[in-house]
């Protein structure tokens, strides 16, 4: 398994937030059960789900935390797309809340009344192996560490460069979304998460994943990445 394959793979979980997660089923017995959730990943990487002590997949994995998490890659054609599936086990999260709270609202401002009108916990997937397919002929088994990877700032470092680019730099955001194929029109695009691969940007609801050419695991390397995605974009716009 090349590094590229690794780095495909990440790349295709960190642009994704909802996928079926499948449960094992407590009504019939043995049968999967599948159902759409939305997720976000921890400081680790790992997947942190927020869901409602009433649902259907919550108390199949409160009866039995093996489950498993497919994110698939947007398109036409299902079998020639990526996708990959997390196999692991859920746990809800008792340590480290504030923070998973944080960065679970950061990308799902919406969810933050959840626990007010309904009995929300939020939950963790860590993953015991991955199922990587890049289309036809690509299929990999890979470890979680590979795909799900810790960030390597701490959360003030994050926050002072989130709040930083969402002050000053929106002009610099529209064009990263215009880089991306992607017209913010009049949306003020939002930043709300940035990690060693690259940052997070919300228009409205959607979630668009900026990727940086290198890891970038200092404040002055994502610095600079997000200086040089400014200048890629704008010679990207400029005639030739």
């Amino acid at each position: 398994m090349s590094n590229r394959t690794a780095d495909a793979a990440h790349a295709l979980y960190a642009a994704s937030h909802q996928g079926i997660l499948s449960t094992l089923s407590l009504e019939l017995a043995g049968y999967p059960f599948g159902s759409v959730v939305s997720f976000a990943p921890d400081r680790a990487g790992l997947p942190v789900l927020l869901i409602s002590s009433i649902a259907e997949h919550t108390r199949n994995l409160q009866a039995d935390p093996r489950c498993s998490l497919i994110v698939t890659e947007p398109g036409d054609d299902g079998q020639a797309l990526g996708r990959l599936t997390l196999v692991g086990d859920a746990e809800p999260v008792t340590t480290d809340g504030e923070n998973v709270a944080a960065r679970y609202y950061a990308r799902f401002p919406q969810a933050a009344d959840y626990h007010r009108t309904h009995d929300f916990a939020f939950w963790r997937l860590r993953p015991r192996k991955l199922r990587y397919i890049g289309g036809f002929g690509r299929i990999h088994w890979l470890d979680t560490t590979t795909v799900c990877r810790a960030n390597p700032f701490d959360p003030a470092q994050e926050a002072r460069m989130v709040a930083h680019m969402n002050a000053d730099h929106a002009d610099a955001m529209r064009d990263y979304c215009r880089l991306y194929g992607i017209d913010p029109g009049s949306a003020r695009p939002r930043m709300s998460a940035i990690d060693a691969d690259g940052c997070d940007l919300m228009l409205d609801k959607h979630l668009l994943r900026i990727g940086f050419e290198a890891p970038a695991t200092t404040p002055d390397a994502v610095r600079k990445a997000l200086v040089d995605l400014a200048r890629r974009a704008r010679a990207a716009r400029s005639p030739a």
